[in-house]
């Protein structure tokens, strides 16, 4: 059964790990509503493998 409403789950993650060559991934599962954010989303987030807050980036 399908959910009504326009909120759908995305999953954030890391952009200055993967330039940084630490190991692992920071990865945050979040909601939004696609009708009024349709862009990609970005939020500032802790990363726990840089240890410090950094710019995490929705994923498809």
């Amino acid at each position: 059964m399908a959910k009504k409403g326009n909120r759908v789950q995305v999953i954030l993650e890391c952009t200055e790990q993967k330039e940084s060559g630490v190991p692992g991934m920071s990865r945050y599962i979040t909601t939004k509503n696609k009708k009024n954010t349709p862009e990609r989303m970005e939020r500032r987030k802790y990363n726990p493998y840089l240890k410090r807050v950094t710019v995490h980036r929705e994923i498809k």
